[in-house]
């Protein structure tokens, strides 16, 4: 995957991510806030204050996690207030890339080709990978944070008045249940099913197989009861986990071998994300063959080929029969 060392890109990656068998996420290292003010975030660093137009937004059509903030992105009308550029959405020897000559895959904001440079650009001995999604301030020329799940608070709340969407997605009565649902489906389902593809020893896959479903049952058995997984309002912990349930049945049940079942096999689960993909503006941020081409690439059922299945046949469309499958429940 390559990693910068001290603002140098290597493109052999000479650190280790697997102990014991089991494969490690490394931590995001930029993670400042942007406030309504530019006064401290959560983390007590601040001076990112919320403008229209001057932060951009980096990222990948492949990648979940930057595949959240571009969801956040569109629910709270930022399109405009925060423009974005999109990487090629497969790496290559540099990493991510840009492509100058596809108005699709250009940066629109620095111009670079290769989103290292920026990473350097923003930090000069910037040591740690090279992911998206990436934040970064035009006023300052640095990058605010490269964190998923705080760029998603900070489109959420930093914005009021900047926004189109005044809606709350991490209301002060709801976040206790909030913060305990997105402890266990980060650690289970979202980084779960890396942790059963890229795991090196059978123990190590089967300890991250079994925490996934354990995690889709518990899901599911919440859907029957609720509309939504804090309740019956969409949350953050919704917006979080949609694009892991949008690649699941595409991608992890065969590239990352976590094939006991499909989303689609649970009735509640199934219609759930059938209903967020069709809130308005999800299912244009939503490429099942972008999935299927990328994580059949990089997956342990690669083994070094480059062929990609041509199924399964997936229809988000549908309707989702939450009401009817919350009635069957009760």
């Amino acid at each position: 995957m390559g990693v910068m060392i001290e603002g140098v890109w290597h493109v052999e990656d000479p650190k280790d991510e697997v102990k014991d068998g089991r494969w490690q996420r490394a931590r995001s290292p930029l993670r400042s806030w942007i406030t309504p003010d530019g006064g401290p975030g959560p983390s007590g660093e601040g001076g990112y204050k919320a403008e229209a137009g001057r932060y951009h937004l980096y990222i990948s059509e492949s990648c979940p996690w930057a595949h959240r903030t571009w969801i956040m992105r569109i629910l709270k009308g930022l399109e405009d207030a925060v423009p974005m550029s999109m990487v090629v959405p497969r790496r290559n020897d540099d990493g991510w890339i840009f492509d100058p000559d596809d108005e699709r895959y250009r940066d629109r904001n620095l111009g670079e080709t290769v989103l290292h440079d920026i990473y350097t650009k923003g930090h000069p001995s910037y040591t740690g990978r090279i992911t998206v999604p990436v934040l970064w301030d035009n006023e300052t020329k640095t990058i605010v944070s490269n964190e998923s799940s705080e760029i998603i608070q900070m489109f959420n709340a930093a914005f009021l008045g900047v926004a189109g969407n005044a809606d709350d997605y991490y209301p002060e009565e709801l976040r206790a249940g909030i913060d305990a649902i997105n402890e266990r489906t980060y650690a289970n389902l979202n980084n779960g099913v890396y942790r059963a593809g890229f795991a090196r020893s059978q123990a190590a896959y089967e300890e991250a197989f079994d925490d996934v479903f354990a995690t889709l049952d518990w899901m599911e058995g919440l859907l029957a009861e609720r509309q939504y997984l804090a309740g019956d309002r969409l949350t953050l912990a919704d917006i979080r986990v949609l694009p892991t349930l949008l690649r699941f049945d595409v991608a992890y049940v065969s590239a990352f071998r976590c094939n006991l079942r499909r989303i689609v096999d649970y009735p509640n689960l199934w219609g759930y994300t059938r209903a967020l993909y069709q809130l308005p503006g999800i299912a244009a941020t939503v490429f099942p063959e972008i999935y299927k081409a990328g994580y059949h690439r990089i997956g342990p059922a690669s083994r070094g080929q480059t062929i990609v299945p041509k199924g399964p046949a997936i229809d988000f469309t549908g309707d989702p029969g939450r009401g009817e499958a919350r009635a069957a429940a009760e």
